[in-house]
């Protein structure tokens, strides 16, 4: 049962339900995010809506992997846009991952051409920064860099969900009505996700799967599947035995 901490106006709740209606759309057409759970418009903690999904254990990223998931992520801010012209405060969160990700991208793990194979240690939370460990040049270089890659995100994703504006508004609608949706109200709005599960979703019924959260991030992206409760109650990166049990993308 979902217990609401908050009472939401009936223009915001129309929001939020677009806003995850555009991460729950993204994802559901996007190859390398994590299958759907559930997805629901009950404000919980200092999130208005979220989505839940079911990870899988992942050692490795690649750049199209890390891509779609800033574009998953990305979904409610562009349905914003889409179906209201306008956007709100709703997608700080993920705005905030979609950053860190990026510069993890570019200044530790060498996915930029234009930086190049480097890998500089990035600021944890808390740290006292006097120096950066490379020129201003370099730094300039870095943050336009980050700007692009975002950009380029941002503008993918918008193309996905204006192919998919229907299916956004079915998935916003069906939400207003009902609150939450589960992965099989998905499948018959949508029909199933045009790539093969790599969780299956039968794996974590039958008790094989993992509903745990994937806690063998990278450094630089452990705070990905934090809901923005939890990121403000630590300054820290999480630990893998401290992560909670399961995945959420927070509006």
């Amino acid at each position: 049962m979902e217990k609401k901490t908050n009472v939401l106006q009936p223009e915001e709740k129309k929001t939020v339900a677009y806003h995850e209606a555009g991460h729950a759309v993204a994802g559901w057409f996007l190859e390398h995010a994590d299958p759907l759970l559930k997805v629901s418009i009950i404000p919980r903690g200092k999130g208005l809506g979220y989505a839940q999904y079911l990870p899988k254990e992942q050692y490795l990223y690649t750049t199209e992997q890390l891509l779609d998931r800033m574009c998953m992520t990305l979904g409610g801010r562009v349905s914003e846009q889409i179906f209201f012209g306008k956007i709100t405060t709703g997608a700080q969160d993920d705005l905030k991952k979609v950053t860190q990700s990026a510069y993890a991208q570019v200044v530790q793990f060498g996915m930029n051409d234009k930086v190049g194979n480097l890998s500089f240690d990035m600021p944890q939370p808390g740290d006292m920064v006097l120096d950066k460990p490379y020129s201003e040049e370099t730094a300039q270089i870095i943050d336009s860099e980050v700007r692009k890659m975002v950009q380029k995100a941002y503008d993918r994703t918008m193309a996905l969900l204006t192919e998919h504006k229907e299916d956004v508004e079915k998935i916003a609608q069906r939400l207003l009505e009902k609150e939450i949706l589960s992965r099989d109200d998905m499948i018959e709005l949508l029909g199933k996700r045009p790539f093969p599960e790599k969780s299956t979703y039968e794996e974590f019924v039958e008790g094989t799967g993992s509903f745990e959260e994937d806690t063998t991030l990278p450094k630089g992206l452990e705070s990905w599947n934090k809901g923005p409760e939890e990121d403000s109650k630590s300054n820290k990166p999480s630990s893998p035995d401290k992560d909670k049990k399961q995945q959420t993308a927070s509006s």
